[in-house]
């Protein structure tokens, strides 16, 4: 394939399916574990895109917060069995990224709604 529509693009390119940078990195993950890495390293965590490479990662951290990113990791997080009543099922997996952040930098984001 050439990279259309429905091919993939290299590295830095956009993934299948995503035609927006936004779609690469879907939502901040807010726990207590996350919490303490970004106090203490420096380093946030987000759901992204199950397909999104490393490259296309920090591409997508840089340009949505203006800001410098050093290092990404990241992580397929396993199905886990769930049960809702007597229906019996499984989650998706999904995939986490730690996002460590240069020295002075920061990601603002919105406080949680109580």
């Amino acid at each position: 394939m050439d990279g259309g529509e429905s091919g993939e693009k290299g590295a830095g390119g956009l993934i299948m399916g995503c035609t927006r940078i936004e779609e690469v990195i879907q939502k901040p993950l807010l726990t207590e574990k996350s919490a303490r890495a970004q106090q203490y390293q420096n380093a946030h965590t987000f759901a992204v895109h199950r397909r999104a490479t490393k490259l296309q990662i920090k591409k997508a951290i840089e340009q949505l917060f203006n800001t410098k990113v050093t290092s990404v990791r990241t992580m397929i997080m396993p199905r886990k069995w769930k049960r809702y009543g007597r229906t019996v099922g499984q989650s998706q997996t999904w995939k986490k990224a730690i996002v460590m952040l240069a020295e002075g930098q920061t990601i603002e984001l919105p406080e949680a709604k109580k």
